[in-house]
């Protein structure tokens, strides 16, 4: 079962951030989620760390089994926890304006770089 963000009420704030922030400070602002989620010990985003700070993220209300999913969704090497790249990489899969602009920007990319030989 893959975490929906629908389902959980999740509202997307990256876009604005992005607008505002940049690029740059986007990523900036991500990696400091990051680090307010990792457990210090282990430098990762684990289900004990993500539980305890779900609240201050306005993601309370979750059950378990919906954080575990978060993580699962996220967790490409199948440590059963998120690194900060795996984090950032999440929190634009979970941004579908994000991830709409990503790819009209790739395929504008795609389409200059390849404009000669069509």
């Amino acid at each position: 079962m893959a975490f929906s963000a629908e389902k959980s009420g999740f509202e997307d704030w990256l876009p604005t951030m992005a607008e505002r922030l940049g690029g740059e400070g986007l990523i900036g602002e991500l990696c400091n989620g990051f680090n307010l989620l990792m457990n210090r010990e282990k430098g990762v985003i684990d289900f004990e760390s993500l539980k305890r700070n779900a609240a201050a993220l306005g993601l309370g209300d979750l059950s378990d089994e919906d954080l575990r999913s978060m993580l699962r969704e996220g967790d490409f090497d199948g440590d059963g926890a998120l690194n900060q790249m795996e984090f950032c990489v999440l929190m634009f899969r979970l941004s579908p304006e994000l991830m709409e602009e990503s790819w009209f920007l790739l395929e504008e990319a795609l389409h200059q770089e390849f404009k000669d030989f069509c």
